[in-house]
């Protein structure tokens, strides 16, 4: 039986190569935008210092040789997608936003081929591309299969006119609500009733139960419409077309729940408030809140979107045990929601700062044991596919390296560039005392003995407790000589070494640093709040078994 997947990689050649059609029951995607911006991975501050940034991508997207080659995939493919495609060419030319679109459409066909009938998919966007996004998705799903455009109010007002800008403050997001088929799967999400409504709406107190209730209309809406087949008949010496049966009716005027005020008027129906589910939710949610810069629930990802959100999505979409897939998964929200909420999950990143954020998270918050439920695919299983990586992308294999350890890339900070540094770890080694540092180095090339030497000068100038050189070829004996002249930190609970070095070929071995592992000793990232129970066992994803491709390196 397969687990959860979590795969590294472009999410197009993931889908295409790994997710069979018609196995997922949701698709949720927010697809970084073309707004200009750098995606950097924001961590928690940790004492006095600022938090590190760690540039990951920007989201800007150009018009270029890759771009018209996806641009003109999509049109040699035909079909509506091909047709919209050339519409939007000829209306705002070789752009950047056609850029975008060009990116955009291949992977919304792979995802509509992945859905079950019976599944929808929900975009999250900017209003900036909200209308582009919706004539490609009314050409790959059909338009009859949109379902709603829903608008979160993700902020509060702000004047954006006393910086300069000639516009309204801009404060909602938008997801658009598509369907496989009509057959979709859809469950009304309510919320609790305001106060004021419930006092303006339900006054009246049942004296004997002390339940609050209100009368409501038991006509039948349409009349006598023949389409609506309302039944006409005389109740209570009233005639009228009902929204019950004859019989339905007499059985509710037996159980007290029928009430005619007085001779002639028309009875009315007794509705208790703590039998009614709440007020169902609209297309205007301005009840969930962002995450905020100070709130709990804040991991430091600068897309982070509230788990509340993600929550009311799966509860409307999705059941327990069907498998819901997130492309763009971040720093996992979709993924913390399904787990949550007892769902199968795919998720997909082309980061491995990502990949790390979301593994600590589902740590954090479902325990240890959550790591037998899920399995990583993409990332390096062998000190022959680190290499591969480390040739590739050097930032990612600096990012996968220091997460092997718990760590997190090393930024700058106010003081300037962190020469030397690649990697902190931070923790506590009492529960009062100050938060202690390890700087870790990662050398993918030829270890010399200066490299010891560096770490050791980088310590003294950080004023941090260890430092660990991470590294692909073994250390020889002179440079293991020279770390050990550095000593030891000492801790309640023994003696750590100041130099530590370490193989990439021992961490995969699961090797880990020596320092101070009590329980909530690594501060290194913000810690998500720990849940109390989950649907945890493993759970089959597809109609088979996913291929093995631990060594897959992406495009």
């Amino acid at each position: 039986m397969d687990t959860n997947l979590l795969y590294y990689g472009d999410n197009l050649d993931v889908l295409r190569r790994h997710v069979e059609s018609h196995s997922v029951d949701l698709v949720y995607l927010d697809p970084p935008f073309n707004s200009n911006v750098d995606y950097n991975v924001l961590f928690g501050e940790h004492g006095e210092k600022a938090a590190a940034q760690v540039h990951a991508f920007t989201d800007t997207w150009t018009w270029d040789t890759d771009s018209r080659a996806a641009y003109e995939e999509v049109v040699e493919a035909g079909g509506l997608v091909a047709d919209a495609m050339r519409a939007f060419r000829t209306m705002i030319g070789p752009s950047d936003m056609l850029a975008y679109l060009a990116m955009m459409a291949p992977r919304l066909v792979e995802l509509h081929r992945v859905l079950k009938p019976t599944g929808s998919l929900w975009l999250h966007c900017d209003p900036t591309a909200s209308h582009y996004l919706k004539l490609l998705l009314d050409a790959v799903f059909g338009p009859r299969n949109f379902v709603n455009e829903i608008v979160w109010k993700r902020q509060t007002s702000h004047n954006d006119a006393a910086q300069g800008a000639k516009h309204f403050g801009r404060l909602q997001d938008v997801l658009l609500f598509y369907a496989k088929g009509p057959g979709y799967y859809w469950q009304q999400p309510y919320v609790a009733y305001d106060p004021a409504y419930v006092d303006s709406f339900y006054r009246s107190v049942e004296p004997e139960s002390g339940r609050r209730f209100q009368l409501g209309d038991i006509t039948a809406p349409g009349g006598a419409s023949p389409q609506k087949r309302n039944p006409f008949y005389e109740f209570l010496g009233v005639k009228r077309y009902w929204r019950f049966s004859e019989a339905r009716m007499r059985e509710l005027y037996e159980q007290g729940r029928i009430v005619q005020s007085k001779p002639g008027a028309v009875p009315r129906q007794k509705r208790y408030l703590d039998e009614m589910p709440g007020m169902p939710v609209g297309t205007w949610w301005e009840d969930i809140m962002p995450v905020q810069a100070q709130g709990a629930e804040r991991l430091g990802y600068p897309t982070q979107k509230p788990l509340a959100l993600m929550l009311r999505i799966l509860e409307a979409s999705s059941r327990p045990g069907d498998t819901v897939l997130d492309p763009f998964c971040g720093c996992g929200t979709t993924i913390d929601a399904a787990q949550a909420l007892g769902r199968r999950w795919v998720g997909i990143d082309i980061t491995h700062l990502s990949i790390g954020l979301i593994k600590h998270r589902l740590v954090d918050r479902y325990g240890p044991e959550i790591t037998k439920t899920y399995r990583v695919v993409g990332e390096p299983t062998t000190v022959d596919d680190a290499a591969v990586l480390a040739r590739d992308d050097p930032f990612q294999f600096q990012a996968w390296a220091l997460g092997l350890v718990g760590a997190r890339i090393a930024g700058s900070d106010k003081k300037g560039g962190d020469k030397g540094i690649d990697g902190r770890l931070y923790f506590h080694d009492s529960a009062s005392g100050p938060t202690r540092q390890v700087v870790l180095s990662v050398k993918a090339g030829h270890l010399v003995p200066a490299y010891v030497r560096d770490l050791r000068g980088v310590l003294q100038r950080e004023e941090a407790d260890i430092g660990v050189l991470l590294s692909f070829e073994e250390p020889s004996a002179g440079m293991r000589s020279e770390a050990a002249e550095a000593g030891f930190y000492e801790s309640p609970w023994g003696k750590h070494p100041r130099i530590q070095l370490l193989t990439i070929g021992e961490l995969l071995d699961g090797k880990g640093i020596d320092y101070p592992h009590v329980t909530g000793a690594n501060v290194t990232l913000r810690r998500a709040r720990k849940v109390e129970s989950t649907y945890a066992e493993p759970l089959e994803l597809f109609g088979r078994a996913a291929e093995p491709t631990e060594s897959y390196e992406p495009d």
